[in-house]
């Protein structure tokens, strides 16, 4: 007999999201790993909707299973399935504002053979008891523990995703952009728009007049200035947006990547905005320039819990071993790359982290006479450190949505 669930309308999207968070919190991938198996075959909006649930399910997971745990006496694993479908359920209700008629029906063929009626029975207790989240997420206790006393202000920025950020090929036409977009600017080249564009559809996409770069992003390249036909190199450069940005400023780049397959992208973009750089496919470590360079962008491989906001799977992902793994790689790689500058060239460092590791004591490594960031090269309300570096994280400039969660700093070789 046909299973007559599968006619509730989206109740693939719930089996999908139950797909992508096992795969986050059970063997520890990302959800863009598991995108293309557990999407497969639903219609854009169902996918759209799966993301969305397994997202803000893992940015408020702590809370919801503070929640789940005050209304049974029950303590179910944490990666027991039923455990899973109520914080699906917790999802939809509280931060999608799916009305609890519709998420009962979707979520009671998610546990066949399971407790349905127990599971039933939290859902209706938290709702009678007219439950709400905190203003900000509750971060993992070992996380929390990682970022000491930033955790607090971190948290408040991850409450939301992020909005759009657009970076334009030339900054001087940003007041017209801004105006042609509905967008606010925080610095020139930047623009930011609410979340939920569909970016392909927005003016100035199809001749290449900007690219999506969060605004946290777009900063190391800026901080190397006007190329003036001069050669850089950006390494680690997929997907490119960097390279798109020195580039545009001038520079004659190469940009050196692993990865062959998100190298197309960059490609792509090249074409779509008109601008130029030699492109490679190769292990850094294996490398060698045929020149020396007058600055290289170090964009390194990196844990990524900067990106929280859009990527709340690094909560429950990243630990102590992957960020030793990721800290080992790049201080290889600024050891080997620093002997690849011209005198007076410049080298700056980037990393999309919060993690000291990955960061400030990388810094403290590298030979190089540092050449402080000034906070005239910054975004109004940023200001660099007092060893003339930058730290950005998520909980910055609360009043215009925030940005990532960055370590950047810069040397010239005397």
């Amino acid at each position: 007999m046909a299973d007559s669930s599968n006619d509730i309308p989206g109740l693939p999207a719930r089996r999908a999201a139950l797909r992508l968070l096992d795969g986050v919190l059970r063997r520890g991938e990302t959800l863009e790993q598991n995108e293309t198996a557990a999407l497969r075959g639903l219609p854009a909006s169902d996918a759209g909707l799966a993301r969305a649930i397994a997202a803000e399910t893992l940015r408020w997971l702590a809370d919801f299973d503070a929640l789940i745990d005050s209304a049974t006496r029950e303590v179910l694993p944490e990666y027991a399935k039923p455990r899973t479908v109520r914080r699906l359920r917790l999802a939809q209700w509280l931060r999608l504002d799916t009305p609890p008629h519709a998420v009962i029906a979707t979520a009671l063929p998610l546990l066949s053979g399971g407790p349905k009626r127990l599971a039933h029975g939290v859902f209706g207790a938290l709702t009678k008891r007219g439950v709400a989240l905190p203003a900000a997420p509750t971060l993992p206790e070992a996380v929390a523990e990682r970022w000491g006393e930033r955790a607090g202000d971190i948290a408040a920025g991850l409450a939301e995703p992020p909005p759009l950020d657009l970076t334009l090929r030339d900054p001087s036409h940003t007041a017209e952009w801004a105006v042609k977009l509905g967008a606010d600017s925080l610095m020139p080249g930047h623009l930011r728009l609410s979340r939920g564009q569909a970016v392909h559809g927005l003016e100035g996409y199809e001749e290449g007049a900007w690219w999506v770069q969060d605004l946290a992003a777009s900063l190391p390249a800026r901080l190397l200035g006007d190329g003036q036909g001069r050669r850089a190199l950006d390494l680690c450069a997929a997907p490119g947006g960097k390279t798109l940005q020195l580039a545009a400023q001038g520079w004659q780049v190469t940009a050196l990547d692993i990865s062959a397959k998100r190298l197309k992208l960059l490609e792509e973009n090249l074409k779509r905005t008109g601008l130029e750089a030699e492109v490679i496919a190769a292990d850094a470590f294996k490398w060698e320039p045929e020149a020396p360079f007058d600055a290289i962008l170090i964009d390194a491989p990196c844990t990524a819990t900067g990106t929280a906001r859009r990527h709340p799977d690094v909560l429950h992902r990243i630990g102590p071993r992957q960020i030793e793994q990721m800290a080992e790689v790049q201080a290889r790689l600024i050891e080997r790359a620093s002997g690849w500058l011209t005198p007076g060239g410049a080298l700056v460092y980037a990393v999309c982290s919060l993690e000291s590791e990955e960061g400030e004591e990388q810094a403290e490594k590298v030979w190089l006479p540092r050449e402080p960031i000034s906070a005239e090269e910054l975004p109004a309300s940023l200001s660099p450190t007092a060893h003339g570096t930058l730290r950005t994280d998520p909980g910055m400039l609360p009043e215009h949505g925030g940005l990532d969660g960055f370590f950047i700093a810069r040397w010239r070789n005397s």
